[in-house]
């Protein structure tokens, strides 16, 4: 597979992945033992960063949509997440409340469709 799609997997920046990462192509067997078996390199950035706004908007607690909203377009390292975490913004705190209702009206709407009876 493609190398961004391998980072997308391992859920890592590309860009901050050692260059022979970037460079070549990972096969289904190397991507199973980069799970199974991360190197260094691969610990320290999914602990430091700089992390995908995927994964950026998961520690947020919000949606990728609620980052661009709040003027957030690049990487974040870890000591940036925890600091907006730390002193949330306005927009913030709008941005996860308004992710927690999306995700308890979606909630809502899956129990009632589990007690209708199926036909």
């Amino acid at each position: 597979m493609k190398p961004e799609t391998a980072a997308k997997k391992l859920g890592i920046y590309l860009p901050a992945a050692p260059q022979e990462f970037q460079d070549n192509p990972v096969t289904r067997a190397q991507l199973d033992e980069l799970l199974a078996a991360p190197p260094e390199w691969l610990v320290e950035l999914r602990r430091n960063g700089p992390h995908p706004r995927p994964v950026v908007a998961q520690k947020l607690n919000i949606s990728i949509g609620g980052l661009a909203r709040g003027g957030i377009t690049d990487p974040l390292t870890t000591a940036q997440i925890t600091e907006l975490l730390a002193a949330p913004p306005a927009w913030l705190v709008a941005e996860r409340a308004s992710f927690a209702a999306v995700r308890a009206e979606a909630k809502r709407v899956k129990e009632e469709a589990a007690k209708k009876p199926s036909s």
